[in-house]
């Protein structure tokens, strides 16, 4: 079974800049589609690559959360930054999230990102059992 979500800022989860679910889960998979580094009110936060990368990450965690789910799922992210230069400022601040098991990670540069951002990270996580029992803001 297949199951999606799509959240909102009464969720805490930033608006979608465009159509798509949050999160789609398949069996014990969950994929959750890359987040931006903007808050509720849909705006970039501010400061640089390390203030961008806590808050796609926070963003990421706050709806794995709206689906029974915490990072420790999570066994694989791609990272998507527009500044090469940026690469060991991003990865001190990603690696303080993960901070029992990091997971697999991909990690590539772009000539653009999506609401001027520096930073865009996705992420797949494994639920055992599935995650189609887990309910809105479902309980583990």
């Amino acid at each position: 079974m297949i199951r999606a979500w799509t959240f909102g800022p009464d969720d805490g989860v930033p608006p979608p800049v465009a159509p798509f679910a949050h999160a789609t889960a398949a069996g014990e998979m969950l994929h959750v589609t890359g987040q931006m580094p903007t808050g509720l009110d849909g705006a970039l936060v501010p400061g640089g690559i390390a203030e961008q990368t806590d808050q796609v990450l926070s963003n990421l965690s706050r709806v794995l959360e709206l689906v029974g789910g915490v990072l420790g799922d999570v066994v694989s992210t791609r990272a998507y930054l527009l500044d090469w230069d940026d690469y060991a400022s991003f990865n001190a601040a990603y690696e303080c999230w993960f901070p029992e098991r990091l997971p697999s990670r991909t990690c590539v540069g772009v000539s653009g990102l999506a609401a001027g951002a520096r930073v865009e990270i996705d992420l797949v996580a494994w639920l055992p059992g599935g995650w189609a029992e887990v309910g809105f803001g479902g309980e583990r």
